[in-house]
Protein backbone atom coordinates (compact mmCIF):
# COMPACT_ATOMS: atom_id res chain seq x y z
CA UNK A 1 0.00 0.00 0.00
CA UNK A 2 1.63 3.26 -1.08
CA UNK A 3 1.84 6.70 0.98
CA UNK A 4 -1.07 8.50 -1.41
CA UNK A 5 -3.53 5.30 -0.33
CA UNK A 6 -2.61 5.24 3.40
CA UNK A 7 -3.11 9.18 3.47
CA UNK A 8 -6.09 8.60 1.67
CA UNK A 9 -7.70 6.00 4.10
CA UNK A 10 -6.44 8.65 7.31
CA UNK A 11 -8.06 11.47 5.86
CA UNK A 12 -11.82 9.10 5.31
CA UNK A 13 -11.38 7.82 8.68
CA UNK A 14 -11.05 11.07 9.88
CA UNK A 15 -13.63 13.03 8.23
CA UNK A 16 -15.91 9.99 9.49
CA UNK A 17 -15.10 10.05 13.11
CA UNK A 18 -15.47 14.23 12.79
CA UNK A 19 -18.77 13.52 11.21
CA UNK A 20 -19.74 10.91 14.00
CA UNK A 21 -18.56 13.48 16.63
CA UNK A 22 -20.27 16.45 15.27
CA UNK A 23 -23.83 14.29 14.85
CA UNK A 24 -23.00 12.65 18.60
CA UNK A 25 -26.01 12.01 20.31
CA UNK A 26 -25.82 11.92 23.65
CA UNK A 27 -27.67 9.23 25.76
CA UNK A 28 -30.79 10.40 28.14
CA UNK A 29 -30.55 9.56 31.88
CA UNK A 30 -33.22 6.57 32.48
CA UNK A 31 -35.07 8.71 35.58
CA UNK A 32 -35.30 11.23 33.03
CA UNK A 33 -36.63 9.36 30.77
CA UNK A 34 -39.29 7.27 32.82
CA UNK A 35 -40.17 10.74 34.22
CA UNK A 36 -41.54 11.62 31.14
CA UNK A 37 -43.25 8.10 29.92
CA UNK A 38 -44.14 6.55 32.96
CA UNK A 39 -47.84 6.61 33.28
CA UNK A 40 -50.23 6.08 36.67
CA UNK A 41 -50.56 2.49 35.17
CA UNK A 42 -46.93 1.69 34.72
CA UNK A 43 -45.29 -0.51 37.14
CA UNK A 44 -41.78 -2.21 37.89
CA UNK A 45 -41.00 -5.39 38.80
CA UNK A 46 -37.55 -7.33 39.52
CA UNK A 47 -37.36 -10.26 37.15
CA UNK A 48 -33.92 -11.98 36.75
CA UNK A 49 -31.87 -9.18 37.29
CA UNK A 50 -34.30 -6.70 35.11
CA UNK A 51 -36.82 -3.95 36.37
CA UNK A 52 -39.29 -4.65 33.92
CA UNK A 53 -42.03 -2.00 33.07
CA UNK A 54 -45.25 -3.11 32.60
CA UNK A 55 -48.79 -2.12 32.74
CA UNK A 56 -52.11 -3.79 33.70
CA UNK A 57 -55.17 -2.11 32.70
CA UNK A 58 -59.13 -3.05 32.31
CA UNK A 59 -60.92 -6.25 33.23
CA UNK A 60 -62.14 -9.52 31.98
CA UNK A 61 -60.01 -12.08 30.24
CA UNK A 62 -56.42 -11.29 30.04
CA UNK A 63 -54.65 -10.59 26.69
CA UNK A 64 -50.71 -10.02 26.97
CA UNK A 65 -48.88 -7.66 24.39
CA UNK A 66 -45.32 -8.13 22.92
CA UNK A 67 -43.70 -5.43 20.89
CA UNK A 68 -41.82 -5.50 18.16
CA UNK A 69 -37.81 -4.19 17.69
CA UNK A 70 -37.19 -0.94 19.13
CA UNK A 71 -40.57 -0.17 20.33
CA UNK A 72 -41.72 -0.58 23.42
CA UNK A 73 -45.29 -1.10 25.05
CA UNK A 74 -46.51 2.66 23.60
CA UNK A 75 -47.02 0.89 20.42
CA UNK A 76 -49.82 -0.67 21.97
CA UNK A 77 -51.97 2.41 23.42
CA UNK A 78 -54.42 2.12 20.57
CA UNK A 79 -55.17 -1.37 21.28
CA UNK A 80 -55.91 -0.91 25.32
CA UNK A 81 -57.31 2.13 24.85
CA UNK A 82 -60.33 0.25 23.28
CA UNK A 83 -59.86 -3.22 24.57
CA UNK A 84 -59.75 -2.70 28.11
CA UNK A 85 -63.03 -2.24 28.67
CA UNK A 86 -63.94 -5.82 27.79
CA UNK A 87 -60.25 -7.40 28.68
CA UNK A 88 -57.23 -7.04 31.02
CA UNK A 89 -54.72 -5.79 28.84
CA UNK A 90 -50.93 -6.32 30.08
CA UNK A 91 -48.45 -4.69 27.90
CA UNK A 92 -45.02 -4.71 28.68
CA UNK A 93 -41.18 -3.11 27.62
CA UNK A 94 -39.00 -6.07 26.72
CA UNK A 95 -35.28 -5.97 27.64
CA UNK A 96 -33.06 -3.42 25.66
CA UNK A 97 -36.71 -1.49 24.99
CA UNK A 98 -38.51 1.42 26.29
CA UNK A 99 -38.59 1.68 30.11
CA UNK A 100 -37.21 -1.64 30.82
CA UNK A 101 -33.70 -0.76 29.72
CA UNK A 102 -30.65 -3.10 28.65
CA UNK A 103 -30.48 -6.95 30.34
CA UNK A 104 -26.63 -7.27 32.48
CA UNK A 105 -26.76 -10.56 30.79
CA UNK A 106 -27.51 -10.00 27.14
CA UNK A 107 -30.84 -12.03 27.23
CA UNK A 108 -32.01 -10.38 23.54
CA UNK A 109 -32.71 -13.53 21.91
CA UNK A 110 -36.76 -14.87 21.60
CA UNK A 111 -36.83 -17.85 23.33
CA UNK A 112 -35.11 -15.54 26.58
CA UNK A 113 -37.71 -13.18 26.18
CA UNK A 114 -40.28 -15.57 25.97
CA UNK A 115 -39.14 -16.87 29.57
CA UNK A 116 -39.49 -13.65 30.69
CA UNK A 117 -42.99 -13.47 29.43
CA UNK A 118 -43.48 -15.93 31.51
CA UNK A 119 -42.01 -14.78 34.37
CA UNK A 120 -44.03 -11.39 34.77
CA UNK A 121 -47.31 -13.72 34.14
CA UNK A 122 -46.33 -16.11 36.81
CA UNK A 123 -45.44 -12.57 38.89
CA UNK A 124 -49.12 -11.51 37.70
CA UNK A 125 -51.07 -14.87 38.61
CA UNK A 126 -52.05 -15.74 35.60
CA UNK A 127 -53.06 -19.57 34.54
CA UNK A 128 -53.78 -19.14 31.04
CA UNK A 129 -54.16 -15.75 28.63
CA UNK A 130 -54.31 -14.68 25.09
CA UNK A 131 -51.09 -13.74 23.82
CA UNK A 132 -50.67 -10.80 20.96
CA UNK A 133 -46.64 -10.21 19.53
CA UNK A 134 -45.51 -7.45 16.65
CA UNK A 135 -42.45 -8.19 15.01
CA UNK A 136 -39.95 -9.58 17.08
CA UNK A 137 -42.81 -9.68 19.36
CA UNK A 138 -44.83 -12.10 17.13
CA UNK A 139 -41.45 -14.27 16.83
CA UNK A 140 -41.77 -14.50 21.15
CA UNK A 141 -45.49 -15.16 21.08
CA UNK A 142 -45.30 -17.85 18.68
CA UNK A 143 -42.24 -19.26 20.59
CA UNK A 144 -44.17 -18.92 24.05
CA UNK A 145 -47.00 -20.88 22.19
CA UNK A 146 -44.43 -23.70 21.52
CA UNK A 147 -43.19 -23.76 24.74
CA UNK A 148 -46.10 -23.05 26.70
CA UNK A 149 -49.26 -24.44 24.87
CA UNK A 150 -51.28 -25.64 28.10
CA UNK A 151 -51.29 -21.46 28.68
CA UNK A 152 -52.55 -19.77 25.84
CA UNK A 153 -55.83 -19.51 24.70
CA UNK A 154 -55.51 -17.88 21.60
CA UNK A 155 -52.62 -16.64 19.92
CA UNK A 156 -52.59 -13.37 17.85
CA UNK A 157 -49.02 -12.66 15.30
CA UNK A 158 -49.12 -9.24 13.48
CA UNK A 159 -46.00 -9.35 10.87
CA UNK A 160 -44.57 -11.73 12.63
CA UNK A 161 -41.11 -12.46 12.60
CA UNK A 162 -39.86 -16.35 12.37
CA UNK A 163 -39.22 -17.74 8.91
CA UNK A 164 -35.66 -16.77 7.26
CA UNK A 165 -36.10 -13.58 5.18
CA UNK A 166 -35.26 -14.05 1.23
CA UNK A 167 -34.62 -10.20 1.53
CA UNK A 168 -32.06 -8.35 2.69
CA UNK A 169 -32.93 -6.88 6.31
CA UNK A 170 -33.83 -3.31 6.98
CA UNK A 171 -31.12 -1.17 6.17
CA UNK A 172 -31.06 0.57 9.65
CA UNK A 173 -30.57 -3.18 11.09
CA UNK A 174 -28.16 -4.47 9.09
CA UNK A 175 -25.91 -1.20 10.27
CA UNK A 176 -26.40 -1.81 13.79
CA UNK A 177 -25.04 -5.57 12.57
CA UNK A 178 -21.72 -4.26 10.97
CA UNK A 179 -19.68 -3.91 13.67
CA UNK A 180 -17.56 -0.40 13.15
CA UNK A 181 -21.21 1.25 12.33
CA UNK A 182 -22.84 -0.91 14.59
CA UNK A 183 -20.79 0.88 17.66
CA UNK A 184 -21.46 4.01 15.85
CA UNK A 185 -24.91 4.38 15.98
CA UNK A 186 -24.83 3.46 19.57
CA UNK A 187 -23.37 7.31 19.83
CA UNK A 188 -25.33 9.17 17.10
CA UNK A 189 -29.17 8.72 16.40
CA UNK A 190 -29.94 11.75 14.50
CA UNK A 191 -34.05 12.43 14.77
CA UNK A 192 -34.42 12.68 11.02
CA UNK A 193 -33.06 8.70 11.14
CA UNK A 194 -35.96 7.86 13.92
CA UNK A 195 -38.31 9.50 11.53
CA UNK A 196 -37.16 8.32 8.17
CA UNK A 197 -37.58 4.54 9.39
CA UNK A 198 -40.97 5.36 11.04
CA UNK A 199 -42.10 6.72 7.79
CA UNK A 200 -40.98 3.07 6.05
CA UNK A 201 -42.57 1.06 8.92
CA UNK A 202 -46.10 2.74 8.26
CA UNK A 203 -47.94 2.35 5.01
CA UNK A 204 -49.30 6.02 5.19
CA UNK A 205 -46.20 7.99 6.18
CA UNK A 206 -48.44 11.16 6.56
CA UNK A 207 -49.34 9.25 9.98
CA UNK A 208 -45.94 9.94 11.80
CA UNK A 209 -46.70 12.92 13.01
CA UNK A 210 -43.86 14.98 15.40
CA UNK A 211 -45.25 13.61 18.65
CA UNK A 212 -44.54 10.06 17.64
CA UNK A 213 -40.70 10.65 16.54
CA UNK A 214 -40.20 12.46 19.93
CA UNK A 215 -41.29 8.92 21.22
CA UNK A 216 -39.14 6.83 19.36
CA UNK A 217 -36.31 8.71 19.48
CA UNK A 218 -36.38 9.30 23.43
CA UNK A 219 -36.98 5.62 24.11
CA UNK A 220 -34.47 4.69 21.91
CA UNK A 221 -31.90 7.18 23.73
CA UNK A 222 -33.05 5.77 26.95
CA UNK A 223 -29.64 4.98 28.41
CA UNK A 224 -28.32 1.43 27.41
CA UNK A 225 -30.79 1.05 24.92
CA UNK A 226 -28.64 1.68 22.11
CA UNK A 227 -26.16 -0.52 23.12
CA UNK A 228 -28.55 -3.45 23.68
CA UNK A 229 -29.78 -3.06 19.73
CA UNK A 230 -26.37 -3.57 18.94
CA UNK A 231 -25.87 -6.24 20.85
CA UNK A 232 -29.21 -8.06 19.75
CA UNK A 233 -28.60 -7.34 16.16
CA UNK A 234 -25.35 -8.77 16.19
CA UNK A 235 -26.42 -12.02 16.94
CA UNK A 236 -28.94 -14.49 15.14
CA UNK A 237 -32.01 -15.21 16.80
CA UNK A 238 -32.33 -18.26 18.42
CA UNK A 239 -35.36 -20.24 15.89
CA UNK A 240 -34.82 -23.59 16.67
CA UNK A 241 -38.67 -23.80 17.78
CA UNK A 242 -39.26 -23.09 14.20
CA UNK A 243 -39.73 -26.62 13.12
CA UNK A 244 -42.32 -26.75 15.96
CA UNK A 245 -44.56 -24.34 15.13
CA UNK A 246 -46.94 -26.31 13.48
CA UNK A 247 -47.67 -28.26 17.08
CA UNK A 248 -49.61 -24.77 18.11
CA UNK A 249 -53.15 -25.74 18.53
CA UNK A 250 -54.48 -22.49 20.25
CA UNK A 251 -56.75 -20.50 17.83
CA UNK A 252 -54.64 -18.29 16.06
CA UNK A 253 -55.16 -14.51 14.10
CA UNK A 254 -52.79 -13.65 11.60
CA UNK A 255 -52.53 -9.57 10.52
CA UNK A 256 -51.14 -8.68 8.36
CA UNK A 257 -50.08 -4.80 6.48
CA UNK A 258 -50.76 -5.14 3.00
CA UNK A 259 -47.88 -2.42 2.53
CA UNK A 260 -45.45 -4.24 4.72
CA UNK A 261 -42.17 -3.59 3.48
CA UNK A 262 -39.82 -4.95 6.05
CA UNK A 263 -41.47 -8.35 6.39
CA UNK A 264 -44.05 -9.10 2.92
CA UNK A 265 -46.86 -10.38 3.60
CA UNK A 266 -45.80 -13.43 1.76
CA UNK A 267 -44.86 -14.70 4.81
CA UNK A 268 -48.22 -14.58 6.46
CA UNK A 269 -49.41 -17.10 4.55
CA UNK A 270 -46.58 -19.01 6.02
CA UNK A 271 -47.72 -18.95 9.33
CA UNK A 272 -51.09 -19.73 7.75
CA UNK A 273 -50.00 -22.91 6.27
CA UNK A 274 -47.93 -24.31 9.07
CA UNK A 275 -50.50 -23.55 12.10
CA UNK A 276 -53.31 -25.47 11.83
CA UNK A 277 -55.95 -23.38 13.90
CA UNK A 278 -55.14 -20.00 12.14
CA UNK A 279 -57.41 -17.28 10.22
CA UNK A 280 -55.32 -14.83 7.93
CA UNK A 281 -56.62 -10.85 7.84
CA UNK A 282 -54.88 -8.59 5.66
CA UNK A 283 -55.35 -4.80 5.97
CA UNK A 284 -54.76 -2.99 2.56
CA UNK A 285 -52.75 0.24 2.77
CA UNK A 286 -51.72 -0.63 6.10
CA UNK A 287 -47.74 -1.53 6.78
CA UNK A 288 -45.52 -3.02 9.46
CA UNK A 289 -47.10 -2.11 12.82
CA UNK A 290 -50.57 -2.31 11.57
CA UNK A 291 -52.05 -2.00 15.64
CA UNK A 292 -50.08 1.34 16.00
CA UNK A 293 -51.08 2.82 12.57
CA UNK A 294 -54.81 2.14 12.41
CA UNK A 295 -55.88 0.60 15.82
CA UNK A 296 -59.01 1.29 15.23
CA UNK A 297 -59.70 -1.36 12.51
CA UNK A 298 -57.25 -3.88 13.74
CA UNK A 299 -58.75 -3.52 17.56
CA UNK A 300 -62.24 -4.66 16.00
CA UNK A 301 -61.02 -7.47 14.58
CA UNK A 302 -59.33 -8.51 17.49
CA UNK A 303 -61.85 -7.93 19.95
CA UNK A 304 -64.08 -10.13 17.49
CA UNK A 305 -61.68 -13.06 17.25
CA UNK A 306 -61.03 -12.98 21.40
CA UNK A 307 -65.02 -13.32 22.03
CA UNK A 308 -65.25 -16.35 19.87
CA UNK A 309 -66.24 -19.22 21.35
Amino acid sequence: MGKKTKRAIVISLALVLGAGMAAYTPELPAAQVEQKYATPESRFVEIDGLRVHYRDQGQGPALVLVHGSNASLQTWEGWVERLSEDFRVISLDLPGHGLTGPDPQGRYDWISMATLVDQLVQRLKLDTFSLAGNSMGGAVAWNYAVMHPDKIEKLILIDSRGYPSEEPMPAIFKAYATPVVGHLLTRVTPRAAIASSLRKVYGDPDKVDAELVTQYHDLTLRAGNREATRERLSVPSNDRLLPRIGTITAPTLILWGTDDSWILPKYATRFLQDIENSTLRLYDGLGHAPMEEDPERTARDVRAFLLQR
